[in-house]
């Protein structure tokens, strides 16, 4: 759904909601729970969310209190933490992605759950359809498969002579299943042959990237996961350590030394999200908003990368780059 569209949607349910329980709620201090990882992970996200919030009218401290949670890399905690938001009968839960909704969902079939980076809310069964979400969960979609096609896309006009990528993964993450699927569909057609090959914790990376550069390794992607993304320094450092050019997913990974990244812009997609929240705490059914989709996107490219493992980036690929870190 367009985003003009998703607005006018908003703005006729907001029409129908009774005006007796929108007066009934008037001073009201309502408290939105935040399940995440670290409050050092995508701290511009976090701020656009807020900036989202203030845009529509909504002031921390004063009509809406945002109670956070955070697993700090313990995903083992995620149900606990879930269910301590429940027990405080919060408003709403913002849960990002695919394994924070999760959780979320099992704490509570009647609270609110926004994600706004989720990779595939249909395929891990957290929504009906885009259009129809139904239960309590809805929000914005990252689109993981197709951005993993054009990823590997990328990869391959920045690496000449391309032939196959070893493509790294969570198995514990929902949405990569569908999304190792979707990069061996499109390798053929590019030419190219995709080997998965699993890291389940940051323990392993090591061993991972030992093993690909004893095999003569191939250039890696890397699919976009909590896990990934809070290691991103680390496996910034393998790549290079065994002169592996790297695809990752958000630019973060290429600002902490990976080769690309191409991703949708999350500090939009959370902005976006604060719309879900606005209009759930007003009244609207959140199984009736339909899941949005990512309208920008972010290619980056780090040079200093490129140069130490002798590529050059072409002139073409360096002009669609939306950051190029020198």
């Amino acid at each position: 759904m367009k985003r003009r569209e998703f607005l006018a949607l908003l703005a006729s349910a907001a029409a129908a909601w009774p005006l007796a329980v929108r007066a009934q709620e008037a001073g009201k201090v309502y408290r939105v729970g935040l399940l995440w990882d670290s409050p050092a992970m995508f701290p511009s996200a976090i701020e656009a969310f807020r900036r989202g919030l203030r845009e529509r009218g909504w002031i921390e401290g004063q009509n809406i209190l945002i109670e956070p949670r955070w697993s700090e890399g313990r995903f083992d905690r995620l149900q606990e933490l879930a269910e301590e938001l429940v027990r405080l009968k919060v408003d709403a839960i913002v849960a990002p992605s695919s394994i924070y909704t999760g959780a979320a969902r099992q704490a509570t079939s009647t609270i609110p759950i926004i994600f706004v980076s989720h990779t595939d809310p249909i395929g891990s069964g957290h929504v009906a359809s885009l259009a129809g979400p139904g239960g309590n969960a809805t929000g914005l979609s990252l689109l993981m498969t197709e951005t993993n096609a054009k990823s590997l896309e990328i990869l391959r006009e920045a690496v000449p002579g391309l032939s196959r990528v070893a493509a790294i993964f969570d198995p514990a993450t929902p949405s990569h299943k569908p999304g190792l699927a979707a990069l061996e569909s499109v390798g053929p057609a590019l030419g190219l042959q995709v080997r998965p090959v699993a890291a389940r914790s940051s323990a392993e990376f090591d061993g991972v990237f030992s093993g690909l550069a004893r095999e003569r390794a191939d250039p890696i992607l890397v699919l976009s996961t909590p896990l990934f993304i809070a290691g991103a320094e680390r496996l910034a450092e393998l790549a290079i350590q065994h002169r592996l050019p790297s695809m990752f997913g958000p630019k973060e990974h290429t600002e902490a030394g990976g080769l690309l990244s191409y991703s949708p812009d999350r500090a939009d997609l959370w902005r976006r999200g604060a719309a879900y929240v606005d209009a759930v705490l007003k009244g609207a059914a959140p199984g009736s908003l339909p899941v949005q989709q990512p309208t920008k996107f972010e290619l980056a490219i780090n040079l200093k990368t490129a140069k130490v493992l002798g590529l050059t980036i072409p002139p073409t690929l360096l002009a669609r780059a939306d950051e190029v870190i020198e």
